[in-house]
C-alpha cells in the first residue's frame, strides 16, 4: 500500500464501553491481559488524567464525535434501544432509535471527510438512528444500539440489521474495519477508521465470552486488583449492593471481555504493520467512560448511584496515542484533560485548524503528540456533567455539586485519591468552596446552550428517550410502555 502524507495521516480510533482508566495492564492491572494495550502504551503515551465529558454512553460518545459537551449537543443520558436488540429485530417501537440526535452538528468524521479521508465505522453506535450513514461516516457497519449478547451482535450491512450467528462481536467488528482497511489498497487518499467495541460491557456470563479466555484463567483468578469490600458511600448516595458470587463473576467476564478486544486490536496493528502504515497512522485507544467494578462497593459507572456519581473511578477514562517515529514513546503524561479536548486536538493534528467550530470548550493538546509542551492553559480545571450533577476538578481538587440542593461533595484527591474523606461540611474549606462553585458555573454558562442545559432537566440516571426538549424525555418509566 502506498505511504500517506506525514502531514495528512490516517487516524485509527479505538473505542471501547464502560472500560474504567484502571483495567488495563499498563495501567499497572497485573490481571487484566492486555498485551496489545501494553504495547500501545510502550510505542506512545499514555495519558494518565483523562476524564470523560459524561459518565454514561451516549452523552460521552456524542461528545468525542463533535466536541460539545452534553448541554450543547443534547445528548444528557443512555439512549433507550430496543429491548430484543441481541435477536437483531427492529419491531418493537422504540423512539430513541429512530432520532437523529447529531443532526446537525459538525463531527470530526465528517471535517476529515470533507478534507479527503475515507471514513468507517464499525462497531457500537447508540446515538439513535443508525441503519442509514450519519455524522460523516462513509462506510457504514454499526451495532446501532446500546448492548447485545456478545455472540449475537446485530450489524448494519447496506442498510440492514443482520446478526451473524456464532460471531463474536469484537471479532465481527474487526473483520468488518479490516475489510475496509483492505478495500483502501491503491486509493491515495487516507482513512479515518472508527472501531467502537462493546466490551467490556455486560453481559459478563459465562457464555458470552471464549472459552479459552474464560476457562484458562479468569475462572481461577483471584482478582486482588480490584476491591473486595464495600466502601461506605457518601451521605445521600445509594446503590444497588453485590454479593461475593455476583462480584466474581461480573470480574471473570469483566476482564475476559477486555482481553478478547485486547486480541482485535492487535489484529488491527499488525494490519497496519504488515502494510507498512504503523508510522503514518495515528491510533488513539479510549473508552467512552470509566467503570467501577467493587469500586465504592459499586458496579456501574455514574448512574450506578442514586443520585449520579462522579466518582475517579467513573470519569477518568484510559486514552492510549502512539505512532512510531511522531508520538513519543513510553511517556505517561498527567495533564488534566478530556474528551472535549479531543476534536480540536485531532483537528490540529491534521492541520485542519481552520475547521474548528466556534464555541467548543475544548483546547487542543496536539503539542504533547509531538513531544513539546502545551504552553499555559487558561483553565486549570476540567469539568464532567451527568444532568443536574456536575464536576469541577483540579490536580488537588474536586467539586461535585448537585442542583437544585445536593448531597454535595468535596475531596482532596491528591492526599485522598480513593474519595473517601468527603470534605464539604467540614470546617475551613467554605472559600475554596466558593471559589469552585464560582468558577464551575461560570464555565458552564459559558457554553450551554440554555435549551440543552442539563442541570435543569429531570435527568435521571435511567435513560433519554427523545431529544432533550422533548415531552418526558428522562422519565422514569419507559413511556412506550403506556401505550
Amino acid at each position: 500500500m502506498a505511504s500517506r502524507n506525514p502531514e495528512q495521516p490516517n487516524l485509527l480510533f479505538v473505542l471501547t464501553d464502560d472500560q474504567g482508566a484502571w483495567a488495563m495492564g499498563c495501567a499497572g492491572n497485573a490481571e487484566i491481559r492486555s498485551p496489545n494495550l501494553d504495547r500501545l502504551a510502550r510505542e506512545g503515551v499514555r495519558f494518565d488524567n483523562f476524564f470523560c465529558t459524561s459518565p454514561v454512553c451516549s452523552p460521552a460518545r456524542a461528545s468525542i464525535l463533535t466536541g460539545r459537551i452534553p448541554s450543547q449537543h443534547g445528548v444528557h443520558d443512555f439512549l433507550h434501544w430496543q429491548a430484543d436488540a441481541g435477536a437483531g429485530g427492529l419491531d418493537t417501537p422504540v423512539p430513541a432509535d429512530k432520532v437523529q440526535f447529531l443532526a446537525g452538528m459538525p463531527t470530526y468524521a465528517e471535517m476529515l471527510g470533507d478534507a479527503g479521508y475515507e471514513t468507517c465505522l464499525s462497531g457500537k453506535w447508540h446515538l439513535g438512528d443508525g441503519l442509514q450513514p450519519r455524522c460523516g461516516f462513509q462506510t457504514w457497519n454499526p451495532m446501532p444500539h446500546g448492548a447485545s449478547e456478545y455472540f449475537k451482535a446485530p450489524v448494519v450491512e447496506n442498510g440492514e440489521l443482520v446478526v451473524h450467528e456464532g460471531a463474536y462481536s469484537s471479532d465481527l467488528f474487526t473483520d468488518n474495519a479490516l475489510k475496509f482497511l483492505e478495500g483502501q489498497a491503491g486509493i491515495d487518499r487516507p482513512f479515518c477508521l472508527n472501531v467502537h467495541f462493546t466490551a467490556p460491557h455486560a453481559p459478563w456470563g459465562r457464555r458470552q465470552h471464549p472459552q479459552d479466555i474464560w476457562d484458562d484463567y479468569y475462572n481461577n483468578c483471584p482478582f486482588d486488583s480490584v476491591p473486595g469490600h464495600e466502601e461506605p458511600l457518601p451521605m445521600g448516595l445509594t446503590a444497588w449492593p453485590v454479593d461475593a458470587e455476583g462480584r466474581r463473576r461480573n470480574l471473570a467476564g469483566y476482564f475476559a471481555a477486555i482481553e478478547g478486544m485486547d486480541r482485535n486490536v492487535g489484529r488491527l496493528l499488525d494490519w497496519l504493520d504488515d502494510k507498512d502504515l504503523r508510522s503514518n497512522t495515528l491510533v488513539v485507544f479510549m473508552s467512552d467512560n470509566g467503570m467501577n467494578m467493587g469500586h465504592h462497593g459499586l458496579y456501574g459507572k455514574g448512574n450506578a448511584t442514586w443520585p449520579q456519581n462522579m466518582f475517579d473511578t467513573s470519569v477518568k477514562v484510559p486514552c492510549l496515542i502512539s505512532r512510531p517515529g511522531y508520538v513519543p514513546e513510553s511517556i505517561v503524561n498527567t495533564h488534566l484533560l478530556s474528551q472535549y479536548d479531543w476534536l480540536p486536538t485531532l483537528l490540529e493534528y491534521a492541520g485542519l485548524t481552520d475547521r474548528f467550530p466556534e464555541g467548543l470548550p475544548g483546547r487542543s493538546f496536539a503539542p504533547l503528540l509531538a513531544g513539546k509542551e502545551m504552553g499555559p492553559r487558561e483553565n486549570i480545571y476540567v469539568y464532567d456533567e451527568y444532568g443536574p450533577v456536575r464536576m469541577i476538578r483540579s490536580e488537588e481538587w474536586k467539586l461535585v455539586w448537585r442542583y437544585p440542593g445536593g448531597a454535595h461533595e468535596l475531596y482532596n484527591v491528591a492526599e485522598d485519591p480513593g474519595e473517601l474523606k468527603n470534605l464539604f461540611s467540614r470546617p475551613g474549606h467554605r472559600d475554596r468552596i466558593r471559589t469552585m462553585i464560582r468558577d464551575l458555573e461560570g464555565w458552564f454558562e459559558s457554553y450551554v446552550d440554555p435549551k440543552l442545559d442539563g442541570s435543569k432537566l429531570a435527568i435521571t440516571g435511567r435513560g433519554q428517550s427523545d431529544h432533550a426538549s422533548g415531552k418526558d424525555a428522562f422519565a422514569y418509566r419507559f413511556p412506550w410502555l403506556d401505550q
